[in-house]
């Protein structure tokens, strides 16, 4: 098991590149498999769980080469992927297993996918639940990986997530393209939109009105060249840094600021953040901009509803932003964070007692009290193999009275394979 102590960091003036957005990179190889033509993608984020994306389409006899700093992805069309000679492994990826599911079920042929201890783990139900109605047949045990696909003639559905989830709503998308008739899916809440804008780009007849997404099947995709903006889930962590540690200014560049994943900035800002975005711009239908901060003195806040798709997977760092500010923080409507790489309400709520912070789980979040800017106490963390503990509270050492160690940080590479090397740099 691989551990760091991370120290106390003075203060910092720094500007941060981040590697490209997960998100965005898994759709552009997915999407890419099943377009026409070659997709040009440019600062693909190269960690464990995209390339695992990439071997799970090559395994389906699609063409992905790495040429200088650029991946090309040879699609044949939405029909053009072949069965697989052994198991789909997607490693520890969430996204990459639940939105393949929804390009499985459509072929005509029968695949197994699966990923590792942790992905065995994580409920698959949702999203099978849905695909089923559409027509698709899958083989599991509990509802979870592996999880043998038969893939079938589908066809379109009119259906209401009872939960705000970009998978599960990608995963349906993906499988709509394939159906016979349209689809037409309602969110309760609107949650992240990086497959719509991506099929718009490459020429899907799919249309967004509120929190409605229509899909009329028939329509070959187009290839187009993708640039993946930097991933704001990771920027997250230096934003936060920047804000916490005394005398800082922290700028990342050519971040995402897609509005469904901007919920961070918005509660930040809520809790008296100085932030600033600056050149803004769009490219390949994605929003991109440099994100400036300051040191600030922040303060509690609710985060419930709506805001929560916004900001899910930045839930861990914005719990040590809020251990650090004055007054009390309450998260609400996560629940969520009970199904991802561990059970994020627990873990999180564990190690900011573990430092001196009083934080209490409920059912659906947490509630924090914040230390009002004292410095955390050392103490050994467990990021339980789930690399957003990990990094969100190296965070936290960066303001600690002797920083801490983090253990088992392998996870991070995941996600985030240079993250050490920046926290380095910072000083």
């Amino acid at each position: 098991m691989k551990k760091i102590h991370v120290a106390p960091l003075g203060k910092c003036r720094a500007s941060v590149n981040v590697q490209g957005d997960k998100s965005i990179s898994h759709r552009a190889v997915i999407i890419g498999s099943i377009a026409k033509g070659v997709t040009r993608v440019s600062n693909f984020l190269e960690a464990s769980d995209t390339l695992n994306t990439v071997k799970v389409y090559t395994a389906l006899g699609v063409k992905i080469e790495k040429k200088k700093d650029e991946y090309l992805i040879y699609g044949n069309g939405l029909y053009s992927l072949n069965q697989p000679a052994g198991q789909l492994y997607v490693g520890n990826s969430g996204t990459d297993i639940r939105l393949s599911l929804g390009v499985l079920a459509a072929q005509h042929f029968t695949s197994v996918i699966t990923g590792d201890n942790q992905i065995v783990k994580r409920p698959m139900a949702r999203v099978m639940e849905p695909l089923s109605a559409m027509g698709a047949k899958f083989e599991s045990r509990g509802g979870k990986a592996p999880i043998t696909v038969h893939g079938q003639t589908l066809k379109g559905i009119k259906y209401r997530l009872p939960m705000a989830s970009a998978q599960v709503k990608s995963a349906i998308i993906l499988a709509a393209l394939h159906a016979n008739g349209e689809t037409v899916i309602t969110e309760p809440v609107k949650s992240r939109d990086h497959t719509e804008r991506m099929l718009e780009y490459f020429g899907a007849r799919i249309s967004v009105k509120d929190k409605t997404v229509t899909i009329k099947p028939g329509k070959e995709l187009s290839a187009k060249p993708v640039f993946v903006p930097g991933d704001i889930s990771s920027a997250a962590y230096f934003i936060i840094a920047g804000l916490m540690v005394k005398n800082s200014r922290i700028s990342v560049k050519d971040i995402g600021l897609n509005p469904t994943r901007v919920g961070l900035i918005e509660v930040m800002k809520k809790m008296g953040a100085k932030i600033d975005i600056r050149n803004l711009k769009v490219k390949n239908g994605e929003p991109v901009g440099d994100i400036v901060v300051k040191t600030s003195k922040l303060k509690g806040t609710v985060i419930k509803g709506g805001m929560i798709p916004k900001l899910i997977d930045e839930i861990p760092v914005i719990a040590v932003a809020a251990a650090f500010a004055k007054g009390k923080t309450v998260i609400m409507n996560a629940e969520e964070l009970r199904y991802k790489e561990t059970d994020r309400i627990e873990t999180v709520v564990k190690n900011l007692k573990l430092i001196g912070v009083r934080a209490s789980a409920t059912s659906d979040g947490m509630v924090i009290e914040g230390n009002n800017g004292t410095p955390f106490k050392y103490a050994s963390i467990d990021s339980f193999g789930d690399h957003r503990i990990a990094m969100a509270f190296s965070v936290a050492a960066l303001s600690g009275e002797n920083g801490m160690l983090i253990k088992d940080i392998e996870c991070v590479d995941t996600s985030f394979p240079k993250f050490y090397e920046i926290i380095g740099s910072l000083r």
